[in-house]
């Protein structure tokens, strides 16, 4: 039988002098009874997984919003890509996996609906602002809790590689950092891969010297990037790339923001209203009507108050949830008439 006591002492054994160890993490917020087979790490990936938060990712935009396509990404694919590069980048340095993909799995968790659009538009209604970072961090500490009424309470490495996945702090950890590589890594190229395939842009259209040094296809790119990590981090206590592979990931995000991210044909002006005025009048609407807000989310208002428990709800939405709650309180219901007696 092979306890937790032994996966720690296999990870000093295994792993790298810069690895993090489940043993020596800094612990929970809230002390707990270990668990007899599994480390604190892949406790928490395992509470991330089988929460209701994941779950939800599947129907929140990544980059098109409601496509029409059964192979366009959403948020939580995108995460499960996340995850996989970041694997393979700890165990090629010998780093600890359980760690990565509890950050990877987690990093998103408190994104809008409406991809970035609705974070922008929230963060402009909601007088505290919203980053999406936070708001995961929010939900992992605070929002989720299990049917005991408790909270996720993550081991601080992974609230830590969670929050600073993206914004201007580095994770203290080498797996932390590893997420951040692989959110941009997988985000920049899965972005190409569905604007190709929803006739936004043509392989052609990509920069030359780009496709020259990182690969003609997605798969290559995500190999090229990887391997160079691993190669320039390799017995570094600091994940990073080389100049090159640095500078051209980073000449294709510059492309993708022109081409895609901003381009009127995948986020028309139109929709951005309609998104934005979602958005603002869902707020108002539960500002108002506080007592309609769900219970786990109301229990939170003294506390915090209610306008960041308002920002919770909505944040949490998924997009199709958004659009049904909207049409429910703002769209008439037309008149169907008293039901025939026979």
């Amino acid at each position: 039988m092979v306890t937790r006591e032994i996966l720690e002492q296999q990870e000093y054994e295994r792993l790298s002098p810069y690895a993090a160890k489940a043993a020596e993490s800094r612990g929970r917020a809230v002390p707990e009874e270990k668990c007899p087979m599994r480390t604190d790490f892949q406790r928490d990936r395992d509470r991330i997984i089988h929460s209701k938060s994941l779950r939800r990712l599947m129907h929140k935009t990544q980059v098109f919003l409601a496509p029409e396509g059964d192979h366009f990404r959403t948020r939580l694919t995108h995460t499960l890509e996340v995850a996989q590069i970041a694997r393979t980048i700890a165990r090629g340095l010998d780093l600890n996996e359980d760690l990565t993909e509890a950050i990877a799995m987690g990093h998103d968790l408190g994104h809008t609906p409406f991809g970035h659009n609705g974070e922008r538009y929230l963060a402009e209604k909601h007088p505290g602002g919203f980053a999406h970072n936070v708001q995961s961090l929010r939900i992992v500490d605070v929002i989720e809790v299990n049917y005991r009424g408790r909270t996720m309470n993550l081991t601080a490495e992974v609230r830590d590689g969670i929050v600073n996945h993206t914004g201007p702090n580095k994770p203290w950890t080498l797996e932390g950092q590893i997420v951040r590589f692989s959110d941009r890594i997988a985000y920049i190229n899965h972005d190409i891969d569905d604007a190709i395939r929803g006739g936004i842009i043509k392989q052609e259209d990509l920069p030359e010297d780009c496709v020259y040094y990182l690969g003609h296809d997605h798969g290559t790119r995500i190999d090229t990037l990887v391997k160079d990590i691993i190669v320039n981090s390799d017995g570094r206590n600091e994940i990073i790339q080389s100049e090159e592979a640095g500078r051209y990931m980073n000449q294709l995000r510059s492309y993708m923001f022109q081409a895609v991210y901003n381009s009127k044909v995948v986020k028309a002006e139109s929709e951005m209203e309609k998104i934005r005025n979602l958005i603002f009048r869902l707020y108002d609407y539960y500002l108002a009507h506080p007592d309609l807000l769900p219970d786990e989310l109301a229990r939170l208002i003294e506390k915090d108050g209610v306008e960041e428990v308002v920002k919770d709800h909505v944040a949490g939405m998924t997009d199709r949830y958004a659009i049904n709650d909207f049409t429910r309180i703002f769209v008439p219901t037309g008149w169907t008439g008293v039901p025939e007696k026979f």
